[in-house]
C-alpha cells in the first residue's frame, strides 16, 4: 500500500512530499505541485503546508481509571498513594457508564488527537482482580488497526500488602500483559528487597520489560533507584527497565544527579515523565543532561480526569506544552525537544531498538526508513505548534490515515 503525503514540512523544514510504502517512509522529496497527477493507485493525503512530525507515544497512561467524557465530579481523594488508591477503589465501579465504554472512549480520543503508540497501566489487586486488565486488553484489540498498545500489569496497591496479589499478577502476564510493573518499594510495601525480587522474578519468568512507579522523595527515592540499578546490572536487564515519575531523583545533590544519569545511560534505564507541576524542576533529573547522556525519555498523560486527579484531556500536545512549561523552557530547541520526547522518545521506550534521540537538537522520525507513525499539525513552527496546540490534525498509523481533522471534544 502506497500513500503520498503532499505539501508538508517535516519538523518545520522545507515543503516536501513524503511517500509511504507498506508502513514505512520510502521517499522525502521537495514538493512538486504536479506530483499528485501521476500517483496511480496511491492514496493521497493533502498536507496543506502543515507540519509533519512523528505521532505521539503516550508511555504512561492509566486507561483503566479514566472518566474522560463523563460529567465532571468533585475530587474526593486524600494525600498519599494508599489514600488515593482507596478513593479510586471505592468509586471506580459506580461511574455513569461501564468500564469498557470508558476505556474505549478514552483510547479513541487519544488516537484522534495524534497518539498511535501507547503504554497503559492496568491495575491488578484483590479488589478488581483482572477486571480492569481485561478492559484494557479488549480496548487494545478493538483499536489494533489504529494504535499499538502495550499493557503493564500494575500492582497499584503494592505486591505485599494484600494476600493474593502476586498470583493475580502472574495470571495477567500469562494472559497477555507485556510489561511488569512495580511501585514505591520502600514507602508502600516497606520491603524493597522482596518487592523487587518479585518484580524482577516475574519479568524474567515471562521475558518482559519492567516499569517502576516511583513517587518516593529525596534520599528514599534514590535508595530505591539504587536497588533497581543493582538488580538491572546483576540480572543483565539492560534496556528493559523504565523509571516512571521519579519526581525527586535530582533533589539530593549535584553529584548524585550526575551519578544516576551516568548509571541510567550505562544500563540503558529509561525514564517516563508526566510533566509534574508540583515537585519543582530542581527536584527532577534535568532534561538537557539526560539528553546529552543518551538516556531514553518519554512522556505520558498519567490518569485522565479520574478518581486520582481532575487533570488530563487525552491530548499529548497539551502535555508536551506542560513539559516545556514546568521546566521553564523558552528556547525553540528545548521546546521542540519536548515534542521529540513525546513522540520519538517514547517510541524508543516501547521499542529499545528504535531510533533514539541524540541530544536536544536531534529531530528523527520523518526520514526514509522510519515507520510511518505520523502526525500532520497546523503551526508556523514546531515551537509555535506546541504553544498554540491547534486542532487541524491528520493522524497516520502504519501508513494509513486513522483520524483526520476530527472535532476535538
Amino acid at each position: 500500500m502506497n500513500t503520498l503525503i503532499r505539501a508538508v514540512r517535516p519538523w518545520g523544514q522545507a515543503l516536501s512530499d513524503v511517500l509511504v510504502t507498506d508502513g514505512k517512509i520510502t521517499g522525502v522529496e521537495p514538493h512538486d505541485p504536479a506530483r499528485a497527477a501521476a500517483t496511480g493507485d496511491t492514496t493521497v493525503v493533502e498536507g496543506r503546508g502543515r507540519l509533519l512530525v512523528p505521532s505521539f507515544s503516550d508511555v504512561h497512561v492509566h486507561l483503566d481509571s479514566t472518566r474522560i467524557g463523563l460529567p465532571f465530579r468533585e475530587h474526593t481523594g486524600g494525600p498519599g498513594v494508599w489514600t488515593m488508591m482507596m478513593n479510586d477503589r471505592q468509586n471506580w465501579r459506580n461511574a455513569e457508564v461501564p468500564l469498557q465504554e470508558r476505556v474505549n472512549n478514552t483510547l479513541g480520543r487519544m488516537i484522534a488527537r495524534g497518539t498511535t503508540r501507547v503504554r497503559s497501566y492496568a491495575q491488578i489487586d484483590v479488589d478488581c482482580r483482572l477486571e480492569r486488565f481485561d478492559a484494557v486488553m479488549a480496548a487494545k484489540e478493538q483499536f489494533k488497526g489504529q494504535a499499538d498498545v502495550d499493557i503493564i500489569a500494575f500492582p497499584q496497591a503494592g505486591l505485599l500488602l494484600e494476600d493474593g496479589t502476586v498470583p493475580l499478577m502472574d495470571q495477567a502476564l500469562k494472559s497477555g500483559a507485556n510489561v511488569m510493573g512495580g511501585i514505591d518499594p520502600c514507602s508502600l510495601d516497606r520491603d524493597p528487597a522482596r518487592h523487587l525480587d518479585i518484580v524482577f522474578g516475574l519479568a524474567e519468568k515471562y521475558q518482559v520489560p519492567i516499569d517502576i512507579h516511583l513517587h518516593e522523595p529525596g534520599e528514599l527515592g534514590v535508595f530505591s533507584t539504587d536497588l533497581v540499578i543493582e538488580r538491572t546490572r546483576a540480572l543483565g536487564m539492560q534496556g528493559k527497565v523504565t523509571m516512571s515519575h521519579a519526581y525527586q531523583l535530582g533533589s539530593v545533590s549535584e553529584a548524585t544527579t550526575r551519578r544516576l544519569i551516568d548509571e541510567f545511560a550505562e544500563l540503558d534505564i529509561s525514564m517516563a515523565s508526566v510533566a509534574p507541576g508540583s515537585t519543582g524542576v530542581a527536584a527532577q533529573l534535568p532534561i538537557p543532561l539526560l539528553a546529552e547522556a543518551g538516556v531514553r525519555m518519554g512522556l505520558g498523560e498519567d490518569g485522565q480526569r479520574d478518581y486520582w486527579s481532575p487533570y488530563g484531556n487525552t491530548d499529548m500536545l497539551d502535555r508536551t506544552w506542560q513539559l516545556a512549561f514546568t521546566h521553564g523552557f523558552r528556547k525553540d530547541e528545548l521546546i521542540e525537544h519536548c515534542l521529540a520526547i513525546a513522540t520519538v522518545g517514547g517510541a524508543s521506550i516501547l521499542d529499545p531498538s528504535a531510533t533514539r534521540l541524540k541530544g536536544t537538537a536531534h529531530r528523527p522520525g520523518v526520514e526514509v526508513g522510519d515507520p510511518a507513525e505520523l502526525l500532520l499539525l497546523d503551526g508556523e513552527t514546531v515551537a509555535s505548534a506546541v504553544m498554540d496546540r491547534g486542532t487541524d490534525r491528520t493522524v497516520i498509523h502504519r501508513g494509513k490515515v486513522v483520524a483526520d481533522q476530527l472535532e476535538l471534544v
